[in-house]
């Protein structure tokens, strides 16, 4: 049994990774328990569950059979102390406690980046001196871009699934003509979008807005649109679709940009905005590791608000092909690596 934590802190994205992880487990033949403080948005994300996986409310005390034998931290989400406050938990096995106790394999699953620290801590120990898992440890488990990180996650039949998509029919029934530009829109609020959405209008694009905040970005500008689609809320396979069909994917925070990936069209990252400006350091580093040209990156700076709007490169049939020519070659570079939950599952065997 596998014991997954999941907080919501806003935006989906979380809970996307953990439910893409939970039911990807199960499809792998193991039993999940997902606990998660939200898990609303499953239901049109996931209004189908999966089999294996039993999707629980934020505990407030253990299950009667005590923790599963690993227990993941999504996000640096913390299990609650009384999970773990059971006579049964000696019936659980951590290897790597040497004190005589067991306790069940913890692991963190961090966010991801490009940057430089993560192939640093993958897979580094962190023991647990108080509390009732005291004498365990922690371990940190990064997803990353490359050979040295845990990787990103990918299910077994994805690429089968992608090659079997009728992409011009999923086109023709969304109204997009043979020649025309598609344009998927998942964002935030990006600072370039008002400037961005009459270039995309010049170009004859389709623009195919998702629901919640992109579609609350696109109506504050105010700009009439002729051939615009606003999108309901879909399941992650449709989301998926959506992806492989389109031209040109904005993305936005960790689970899309992921998806983006694998989908091997140009791409568009609008990554989660701090305070501090911090996610721009991230930002450099992931346009490092893509390998992106300099009009990609002029892009991705004005987008992200590190520009200014007016600093928006010119989008052509050209430009779109050097940037699908980029994004592939990454692919490429990804599919060479072990995916995510394969590089878990052999840990989990290391560690158990």
């Amino acid at each position: 049994m596998w014991d997954i934590f999941c907080r919501v802190i806003d935006n989906f994205g979380d809970v996307g990774v953990c439910w893409r992880l939970s039911a990807d487990l199960a499809a792998r033949g193991h039993q999940v328990r997902l606990w998660i403080d939200d898990a609303s948005a499953l239901a049109w994300m996931a209004p189908q569950g999966a089999a294996g996986v039993q999707v629980l409310p934020w505990p407030s005390a253990a299950p009667a059979t005590g923790p599963g034998a690993v227990l993941i931290e999504a996000f640096g989400c913390e299990a609650p102390a009384a999970f773990f406050a059971s006579k049964t938990i000696a019936a659980h096995a951590d290897a790597a406690s040497g004190s005589g106790k067991k306790h069940p394999l913890l692991i963190n699953l961090e966010y991801l980046s490009a940057e430089s620290y993560v192939e640093r801590c993958h897979r580094l120990p962190s023991p647990i001196t108080t509390g009732p898992c005291q004498g365990a440890v922690r371990w940190f488990f990064y997803p990353g871009f490359t050979p040295a990180t845990g990787g990103l996650l990918r299910e077994a039949d994805l690429a089968m699934r992608q090659q079997g998509f009728d992409r011009a029919g999923w086109r023709a029934r969304h109204g997009i003509g043979a020649q025309q530009w598609a344009v998927a829109l998942f964002c935030y609020e990006p600072p370039a979008l008002p400037a961005f959405l009459p270039l995309l209008q010049s170009a004859g694009a389709r623009l195919l807005v998702t629901p919640g905040r992109a579609a609350a970005a696109v109506r504050a500008c105010g700009t009439p649109w002729p051939a615009l689609t606003w999108l309901q809320p879909c399941t992650q396979a449709a989301f998926d679709e959506l992806l492989w069909a389109c031209d040109l994917n904005c993305v936005r925070g960790e689970d899309s940009l992921v998806r983006a990936l694998w989908a091997g069209q140009p791409l568009l990252w609008h990554i989660y905005p701090q305070e501090d400006d911090a996610h721009h350091a991230k930002l450099q580093a992931f346009l490092d590791w893509l390998q992106a040209p300099p009009a990609l990156r002029q892009l991705h700076y004005a987008w992200n608000g590190m520009e200014p709007a007016s600093a928006l490169p010119h989008m052509d049939a050209a430009a779109l092909q050097e940037w699908r020519e980029c994004i592939q070659a990454a692919r490429q570079r990804l599919l060479a690596q072990q995916d995510l939950l394969t590089q878990l599952l052999g840990f989990v065997a290391e560690k158990s």
